[in-house]
């Protein structure tokens, strides 16, 4: 059996489906490449408010009707937005697999976008991002890639501003997404324990009658230069919060995968990670340390971030500088080569069990570049990294790093 089968739609829709023997619950997506980096500067946060409103009415069904529609059954319906992507999902049991893509299909493509309802969406999202701005752990990355993406279409936040989401009405929905919600953009992600003749055929009848279209506008402008930074900012936090970070590889260059590998080891979730050892296990100085990187289409972002008592704040900076000094001039071992390799693959054979994060990645590599590596070759590929291929990347990213702090 195939580990997965692609497909495409009449009206040019992709479509991807994974079979697995005796699983009792299936999940499906459609992924829509429009995100915040769409928006026109009048629009931020528009993205984000239509995914809410995605939910609040279609032409057949009422609000309450979507959100019980699934949930009635057993399973559910949710949705997220990124700066380059939306995406709708479901997980329900297999016999209820064609109910959910049937919903799916009615909320993204007959959606009404009520004034109404969409009134009383602004006042939750006003909520999220009151909650949002309440936790400095997460609201330094979005500071950080808005100052490393300044003066482009990644450099502001997804979830937008009070003042510009109370301007938008239904008017402002429909048109955002008949420019952006386009066939040509569209992939529907499955997973479950039937054919892909069978989950194909659900993707004809409920998504392959609708009109083809593609995006007519310039999809994405060219990233303007970025001078490194050195920013501090008062939010009289109980804590230091930091990230030393820079811009790095995009979605197609194949330095992508050393770097993952990489940052893995520098700061991944295992707590053999070489910050968390230093800095934490051996020195005592953070609870919170990670490295990580964030690929687009056509940039990345690195960012290491931790968060520590103010006194203790150069000290964490110093260690930092010296790990990452250390990986730009001092090759990995071939133990150490071997143990990173080991690790990496076993955490993305772990992570495809979860067969909702499977078929989300699986739904984003058709869309990000129209063709998806078996786990054969993803591990053959990271079999065949170089200790001297992950030093290259480390001196080309780590060697300028910009640095945000809240204090």
């Amino acid at each position: 059996m195939e580990e997965f089968t692609t497909y495409t739609l009449p009206n040019g829709i992709r479509g991807i489906h994974r079979q697995v023997k005796g699983a009792a619950v299936a999940h499906c997506a459609l992924i829509v490449g429009a995100g915040t980096r769409d928006e026109a500067a009048h629009e931020f946060g528009l993205a984000h408010l239509t995914e809410h409103a995605l939910f609040k009415g279609t032409e057949k069904r009422k609000a309450w009707q979507v959100n019980c529609r699934l949930e009635n059954l057993g399973g559910e319906l949710n949705a997220f937005t990124t700066k380059e992507d939306t995406t709708v999902h479901a997980t329900v049991l297999k016999g209820d697999f064609g109910k959910a893509v049937e919903l799916i299909a009615d909320v993204v493509f007959r959606s009404t976008f009520p004034d109404r309802e969409l009134e009383r969406e602004k006042e939750v999202i006003i909520d999220e991002i009151n909650t949002y701005k309440d936790a400095p752990a997460e609201l330094i990355y979005d500071t950080f890639e808005d100052l490393v993406f300044e003066g482009s279409e990644l450099g502001h936040n997804i979830l937008g501003r009070k003042a510009s989401l109370m301007r938008y009405t239904g008017d402002s929905v429909r048109q955002f997404v008949r420019r952006t919600y386009t066939t040509d953009q569209m992939v529907f992600s499955s997973i479950g324990s039937f054919s892909t003749k069978t989950a194909e055929a659900y993707a004809r009848r409920y998504l392959g009658d609708f009109t083809a279209s593609s995006r007519s506008d310039e999809r994405r402008a060219t990233l303007p230069l970025q001078t490194p930074f050195d920013r501090t900012i008062m939010r009289h936090t109980h804590q230091t919060h930091c990230i030393l970070g820079a811009r790095a590889y995009d979605l197609q260059d194949e330095k992508r995968l050393p770097l993952s590998l990489l940052i893995n080891r520098l700061g991944g979730p295992c707590a053999n990670s070489i910050l968390n050892v230093e800095v934490r296990e051996k020195h005592g100085l953070t609870y919170n340390i990670e490295a990580n990187y964030t690929p687009y289409s056509d940039a990345g972002v690195v960012a290491i971030y931790f968060s520590s008592d103010h006194h203790h704040t150069d000290d964490c900076l110093e260690l930092i500088h010296k790990e990452l000094q250390q990986l730009r001039t001092t090759p990995f071992t071939a133990r150490q080569l071997a143990m990173a390799k080991r690790q990496f693959i076993a955490q993305m054979a772990i992570s495809c069990e979860n067969k909702e994060n499977y078929i989300l990645g699986a739904g984003k590599a058709i869309l990000s570049h129209g063709e998806m590596d078996t786990m054969e070759e993803a591990y053959r590929k990271i079999q065949a990294l170089t200790a001297f291929q992950l030093q290259e990347v480390a001196e080309e990213v780590f060697c300028n790093l910009s640095k945000l702090t809240f204090k």
